[in-house]
């Protein structure tokens, strides 16, 4: 699955869940989510969950948290990484 794929459809699901009613456009590849606290904890636990389930992957404790999940493009990179 290429990167664009799994950005797309984890940017869907941010929006869908946490920003509903925003413009889409405002949420691009490099936006920060954790740090900027688009997202909180309970956040980036459902957004690992979803990740597990949509693509098959298991998300490290230690992989839950800024260094990786503070953007589309990191998110995108540590699926792609993990689906190998």
């Amino acid at each position: 699955m290429a990167d664009a794929t799994i950005v797309e459809k984890v940017k869907k699901f941010i929006l869908d869940e946490f920003l509903e009613g925003e413009d889409p456009d405002e949420l691009q590849a490099d936006t920060e989510l954790v740090s900027s606290g688009i997202l909180d904890s309970l956040a980036v636990l459902k957004l690992v969950t979803f990740l597990e389930e949509e693509f098959g992957i298991e998300v490290a404790a230690h992989e839950a948290d800024e260094e990786h999940l503070d953007s589309l493009t990191l998110i995108g990179q540590l699926v792609a990484t993990k689906k190998g």
